[in-house]
């Protein structure tokens, strides 16, 4: 395993993360390749690109008045797979909608594959609720 690969690919998606919490949406989803796919508990599809997501995501602020408040990510694991990467985390989002503030544990994991660039890219987000038992 290669040290460095870890370190790029858990800044890559540190990186993420902090564009997610921070509301900074044009990082948040340039961070994804457009053709990303997304696994969401939330939603009862697969969603087949980073625009369709996007898309879903503004129906969200629209109907809801979605907006994230934070987000801390946890227990975090690289694991290199050549020119791609998986990497899998505790998450804890807080949220607020129209209806009030709430805050949502979940796990992630995000694939990432080696761009042209040498950075890495997410291709793919599967979304999980986090449970205590």
């Amino acid at each position: 395993m290669s040290t460095t690969t870890v370190q790029e690919v858990r800044a890559a998606a540190d990186a993420l993360v902090a564009a997610f919490a921070e509301s900074r949406l044009d990082d948040y989803f340039g961070a994804f390749a457009p053709d990303a796919t997304f696994v969401f508990h939330t939603t009862p599809r697969r969603l087949g690109s980073t625009a369709e997501y996007r898309a879903l995501w503004q129906e969200w602020v629209d109907r809801d008045g979605f907006r994230v408040l934070a987000c801390t990510s946890s227990n975090p694991l690289v694991q290199p797979f050549g020119d791609t990467a998986v990497f899998s985390h505790d998450v804890e989002t807080r949220v607020a909608t129209n209806a009030g503030e709430e805050t949502v544990e979940e796990q992630e994991t995000i694939v990432f594959a080696r761009a042209d660039d040498g950075g890495w890219t997410a291709v793919h987000e599967h979304l999980s609720a986090r449970t205590t038992a």
